[in-house]
C-alpha cells in the first residue's frame, strides 16, 4: 500500500476510484490489463488520500445534483478501508451535500456503511452493486482467493434489500469451461431473484482477454486445471471477447427469468438506472 495526493478524482460518468489496485485476486480481473497503465504491482494498493477533499470541492461546486459511483475500476472495499475509512468519509459527504451514491464490490465489508447509505437512500438514492457469478464455493475459493465467497456476498444483498437499499448484481465475467454451465446461472439467478435484486448486468456468457489479464488469468489455470489454458488459446486465440459456447442458451434462459420477475437486464436499462437521481417526486415519496 502507498499513499499519493491525487490532482483529480472523477471521471465522466462522475464515477471515482478512491484506491488503485486490488487485493482480491481474481485470477480474471479486467483491471490487469497493460492498457491500464499501471506504474505500479497491481496488489500494492495506490491510496488517494485527499479524496474525500477532492471530492467535497466537487460536490460543493455542482449546481445540479447527480449519482456520484465508485468501484468501476477497483474495488472500493479493500482490506486497507477498514481502518482507512475513506470511502465512508466520502459516502458521509455524499449523504451531507445531498447527492446520490452507487458502490460497486465484490466484498460484504460494504456491510460496515449499511447505516450510511441507507441515510443517503432516505434522502436521495443509493444503490449498492455487487459482482455474483460463481456460485460453487470451492471454485469460488479457487478463482477469487481473497474476497469473501459468493454466500456471503448473497447475505449482504438480503441485508441491504433488508434495509430498502436496492441493489444491481454484475453477473460477469462468466468464464468458459468453468462457470458457463446452466447449473451456474441458474444458482445464481435464483439468489438474486431471493434477495430482490432492482437489477442484473450480464452482456453475454463469456469474458474478455487482452494483454496482462491473459497471462494471469492463463497462468491461474495452469495451477489449478492442467491443459486448459491450451484450451483456450486453441478455441479463442488471442480474441479479446472470450464467448462461451452455450452463449445462446444461457442468454435465453437469463433473460427469461428475469422477465419473469420484473428484473432490468439490459446494460442500458440497468445503467439508466444507476445514473438517474431522483427527482423531486420520487423524493418526496421518500418521506
Amino acid at each position: 500500500m502507498h499513499f499519493v495526493r491525487a490532482k483529480a478524482l472523477l471521471n465522466r460518468d462522475n464515477g471515482m476510484n478512491v484506491y488503485r489496485g486490488c487485493a482480491h485476486g481474481c485470477v480474471y480481473c479486467d483491471s490487469r490489463s497493460r492498457c491500464y497503465q499501471f506504474t505500479h504491482p497491481f496488489e500494492d494498493i495506490e491510496v488517494k488520500e485527499n479524496a474525500p477533499e477532492l471530492l467535497e470541492q466537487i460536490l460543493c461546486s455542482k449546481r445540479k445534483k447527480i449519482m456520484i459511483g465508485t468501484g468501476s475500476m477497483c474495488d472500493p472495499y479493500q482490506p486497507c478501508e477498514t481502518e482507512l475509512c475513506i470511502v465512508r468519509k466520502c459516502l458521509e459527504l455524499i449523504y451531507a451535500y445531498g447527492f446520490g451514491a452507487t458502490v460497486l464490490t465484490k466484498s460484504d465489508r460494504v456491510l460496515r456503511d449499511i447505516d450510511i447509505l441507507t441515510d443517503i437512500n432516505a434522502k436521495t438514492k443509493s444503490v449498492v452493486q455487487m459482482s455474483l457469478t460463481i456460485a460453487d464455493e470451492e471454485l469460488s475459493h479457487k478463482l477469487e482467493p481473497n474476497v469473501c465467497t459468493t454466500m456471503e456476498r448473497y447475505k449482504a444483498l438480503k441485508a441491504f434489500q433488508e434495509a430498502g437499499v436496492p441493489t444491481v448484481v454484475w453477473m460477469t465475467p462468466l468464464l468458459p469451461f468453468l462457470t458457463d454451465t446452466r447449473e451456474n446461472i441458474t444458482a445464481i439467478l435464483d439468489l438474486c431473484i431471493d434477495a430482490g435484486v432492482k437489477g442484473i448486468i450480464c452482456w453475454n456468457i463469456g469474458m474478455t482477454l487482452r494483454e496482462g489479464n491473459r497471462e494471469y488469468y492463463y497462468q491461474a489455470l495452469d495451477r489449478h486445471f492442467p491443459g486448459l489454458s491450451q484450451r483456450y488459446k486453441e478455441v479463442y486465440g488471442n480474441s479479446y471477447e472470450v464467448i462461451s459456447s452455450n452463449n445462446r442458451e444461457l442468454i435465453h434462459l437469463f433473460n427469461e427469468r428475469c422477465e419473469r420477475y420484473g428484473i432490468l437486464h439490459t446494460p442500458d436499462d440497468c445503467f439508466a438506472y444507476l445514473h438517474e437521481f431522483p427527482g423531486f417526486e420520487e423524493q418526496l415519496k421518500l418521506f
